[in-house]
């Protein structure tokens, strides 16, 4: 089981960016993906989730509804996390995750079980 986040960078207040979460060793349609982000000498922090390919529910922390939009690609084994109107408070490393226990997501780090290596997001002018 393998997740390989990619796409991060510096961007300006406004700015847009979007992350890459390919997956290999297990399948979409079966388990969720999680997004996590860890700003230095904070927790780690869920902001949004999509549920497995059979339901296809996501979600979004209140801090990114809006400007966040997860989104899936079966055929690449890879899930995209389209972040629009970023602001400086999203700067932070960015995780993907996985729970193969379940077809459904969680907000709690420790619900899930594989890691992607994370990218960062810089956001400042």
């Amino acid at each position: 089981v393998q997740l390989q986040a990619s796409g991060g960078g510096l961007v300006q207040p406004g700015g847009s960016l979007r992350l890459s979460c390919e997956v290999s060793g297990f399948s979409l349609d079966y388990s969720p993906i999680g997004w996590f982000r860890q700003a230095p000498g904070k927790e780690r922090e869920g902001i949004s989730c999509i549920n497995s390919n059979a339901d296809g529910n996501a979600y979004y922390r209140e801090s990114v509804k809006g400007r966040f939009t997860v989104s899936r690609d079966i055929a690449k084994n890879t899930v995209y996390l389209q972040m629009n109107n970023l602001r400086p408070e999203d700067t932070a490393v960015y995780y993907c995750a996985t729970d193969r226990r379940t077809f459904l997501c969680s907000w709690s780090p420790s619900d899930f079980t594989s890691w992607g290596q994370g990218t960062q997001v810089t956001v400042s002018s």
